[in-house]
């Protein structure tokens, strides 16, 4: 290195980052849009996190997402026992990203970038911390959690120009149920049994839910499974895991409590850090989410939390309200006034009146 190198690292200001997830490591990879802070990242690497699905919608602070993406579809639906609503966008599609092939592109820029890796904190101090690490849940806190599987068959089964982000057409006893089906060709798919409750469910239920749909709805028996992939994801705005350090990721508040989205949102997060940064001064953190989205998601939660036999109605009337592009735009957070309005007038009133008036905790997002 170079003594002017040198010298301009020793100006800078020293940010250490806790963890390699997702959030460390996307604002770790555009270090170099940092002229006056240098990062670390600290991971004991003491745990490995197996390999999963990232879905989003394909917006302009994700093009290097976009680019990376497995598959991508410009067409949609949400399905329940009585409709099928189809929608897409040309603009907006939803797009799937391999978490090991992201977090790989990211660490070879952050290195690139002169971003240091260490097992622990050296004896000298950053001047600020960025803490990563994931949030503790507290309990009866409303989850997302699902299990599934990759798998590919011998014949054409699957509709590879078409998702299926939500097919109600399976139990509903434990609460709000659908299945998530990803077809990345006309043998291969991605098919998921979710939940949002506050309970886990026991592992062969997941199974049952995704092998009744192949054969059911799919009308297969016939498959190979290739890798499967699970994942619990609380669906609240929970209190940071040191309250000391500044927050990022999931642990700064940036998963959307109503979706679990929160690939896209911390992707908007470290926009909201480069364009705030200041020279010798510590990172901003906010959450990428308005006071009113939060506001609003504490009642749809209270709504799913008290009546999930209404999830079907509520998602496929949403989606038959909005255009793909509108539908896009509000599951990534750009939902103005009018969208907003729209949404509020698609949905079941009286639920949503009860739900505006009762604060219990949990149903706080």
């Amino acid at each position: 290195m170079s003594d002017k190198a040198s010298n301009d690292m020793a100006n800078r200001m020293a940010v250490n980052c806790l963890g390699a997830g997702c959030a460390s490591l996307s604002l770790t990879a555009r270090a170099s849009e940092f002229a006056n802070h240098h990062f670390t990242i600290i991971d004991p690497e003491t745990h490995k996190a197996d390999d999963h699905i990232w879905g989003f919608w394909a917006m302009p602070w994700l093009s290097s997402a976009s680019d990376g993406a497995r598959k991508q579809w410009f067409k949609w639906r949400i399905i329940s026992p009585d409709r099928m609503i189809e929608r897409s966008s040309q603009d907006h599609p939803y797009s799937a990203i391999h978490r090991y092939e992201w977090l790989k592109k990211c660490r070879k820029k952050a290195l690139a970038a002169g971003v240091d890796f260490r097992s622990k904190q050296s004896q000298k101090t950053a001047l600020q911390i960025l803490d990563s690490r994931p949030p503790s849940m507290k309990d009866g806190v409303m989850l997302q959690h699902f299990s599934g599987y990759e798998i590919t068959t011998d014949r054409d089964v699957f509709d590879s120009t078409t998702a299926i982000l939500m097919d109600f057409r399976c139990d509903q006893s434990r609460g709000m149920h659908f299945i998530y089906c990803l077809p990345f060709g006309a043998r291969n798919a991605l098919v998921e049994s979710t939940l949002f409750s506050t309970e886990l469910a026991p592992k062969p239920f997941y199974d049952s839910a995704i092998k009744r749909y192949l054969t059911e709805i799919i009308g297969i028996d016939d498959y190979r499974i290739t890798r499967r992939e699970k994942g619990i994801i609380p669906m609240a705005t929970l209190p940071q895991r040191d309250p000391h350090l500044a927050g990022i990721g999931a642990n700064g508040g940036a998963i959307r409590p109503s979706s679990g989205y929160a690939f896209s949102f911390i992707q908007k997060q470290i926009d909201q850090i480069i364009a705030s940064a200041k020279p010798g001064q510590p990172l901003t953190v906010k959450t990428p989410h308005s006071r009113f989205e939060l506001f609003m998601d504490s009642i749809f939660l209270r709504v799913i939390r008290r009546h999930p036999v209404l999830a079907p109605q509520i998602f496929t009337a949403m989606a038959d309200r909005l255009t793909g592009d509108e539908f896009a735009l509000f599951l990534s957070g750009e939902a103005g006034p009018r969208l907003w309005t729209k949404l509020v007038l698609a949905m079941p009133k009286w639920p949503f009146i009860c739900a505006l008036f009762q604060t219990d905790e949990f149903g706080k997002p």
